[in-house]
């Protein structure tokens, strides 16, 4: 029994540690203030512990359950364009209710998965990309606490690349703790409560912030999620999964929680053979992933208070570390038809351009583009063919 739970253990550790940075500069960019930011984080980790042990315990299979990590890459896309907390807390409640109606109407789910693959991927591309940048943006102007954290990154990334983003965030800790002293520890909740947010519903918010949240937990997290499972040989069980997933989105959204979904990453450790031999004992892993979000969570107010100590290109310097896969993966899936090449790298731009007109973000105006562009070529396709 010991090797499931030791997957689980890495798995949530790795899981938490690359990401919770990007976690809370993302709500505190859509406006969260840092008691409403740790009371977000401490959401997803409860969360994220209910629908995992549910799941394990239910399924008897390894469903991961994460949070959007590229959705908290969108949140931080979103910063600067006046955002009220509010209104973002409205947003996360409809991108978890269009994930939620998926797994009631499964019409809608694989319609939804049925976004041209170059147009998805480009959004994600376009939304990751400025993050991406942060870590050079950061060695230029912090080389002191920056060019540690990415050699540590690069050392760790050809020895042993599922501790490379934790390591890094290790040395960033390190920096952190160097550049602001003790001062930040006045400032930490050791016990972070549950924060409600009354929701408002700002149409310009949900195109901005909502609907890509939705898209790319979708395309970006719970799709890729059901790929791992199906690989190590597990019927993937999309009804539970998004249903699960939607609901606790919900419940956690009026708290400062963006959404959760399935892992990808994690799943993958939890789910292969290095879990255990026998597939049937490798649910035990996510038992014990989902366990551990707990004391984890209590965890959110050091966190929160850590992360606001730091000079903002630091955390988001680790941020991009985390996310380069993932900008990797959605590079290469957009241009991967030839086709739609230039579909993709118009939609790419647009998004990673940063405009807003009419106050609405533009990963939305990405996807209008994209959708304008390839409808027009594939006419004009049509009608010379």
């Amino acid at each position: 029994m010991l090797q499931p739970i030791t997957a689980g253990f890495v798995a949530t550790i790795s899981g938490f540690a690359s990401s919770f940075a990007l976690v809370i500069a993302g709500l505190v960019a859509v406006g969260a203030s840092d008691a409403e930011a740790a009371s977000g984080l401490l959401a997803l980790c409860l969360a994220t512990a209910v629908v995992s042990t549910i799941g394990a315990l239910w399924l008897r299979i390894p469903l991961a359950v994460a949070w959007s990590t590229p959705g908290a890459a969108v949140l931080l896309a979103a910063a600067g364009h006046g955002i009220t907390f509010s209104n973002a807390v409205g947003a996360f409640l409809v991108s978890a209710a269009l994930i939620l109606l998926c797994g009631l109407w499964p019409a809608l789910g694989r319609t939804i998965t049925g976004i041209p693959k170059p147009l998805a991927s480009a959004m994600l591309a376009g939304v990751l990309f400025p993050i991406c940048l942060a870590p050079i943006q950061a060695v230029a102007t912090l080389p002191q606490y920056a060019v540690p954290i990415v050699v540590v990154w690069l050392v760790l990334y050809r020895l042993a690349p599922r501790w490379a983003v934790p390591g890094a965030m290790v040395v960033a800790v390190v920096a952190i703790l160097i550049s602001a002293g003790t001062e930040w520890i006045g400032a930490a909740t050791v016990t972070p409560q549950l924060i409600f947010v009354a929701p408002t519903f700002d149409p310009f918010t949900i195109l901005s912030v909502g609907l890509p949240l939705f898209l790319v937990t979708m395309a970006g997290q719970n799709v890729p999620g059901f790929v791992v499972l199906s690989n190590n040989g597990y019927t993937p069980p999309p009804r539970f999964a998004l249903v699960s997933t939607g609901l606790g989105s919900v419940a956690g959204a009026v708290f400062g929680a963006h959404s959760i979904n399935l892992g990808a990453i994690t799943a993958a450790i939890m789910s292969g053979p290095e879990s255990h031999p026998d597939p049937q004992k490798r649910w035990i892993a996510t038992l014990t992933n989902g366990i551990l979000y707990i004391p984890l969570g209590l965890a959110a107010g050091v966190a929160v208070a850590l992360v606001s100590a730091a000079p903002a290109i630091l955390i988001i310097a680790v941020a991009g570390l985390a996310v380069l896969g993932a900008l990797i993966t959605s590079l290469v899936n957009a241009v991967e038809d030839p086709k739609h090449r230039m579909t993709a790298i118009l939609t790419f731009l647009v998004v990673a351009s940063g405009i807003a007109p009419f106050g609405i973000g533009s990963a939305f105006w990405g996807l209008v583009a994209g959708g304008v562009v390839m409808a027009w070529l594939g006419w004009r396709r049509s009608a010379v063919a």
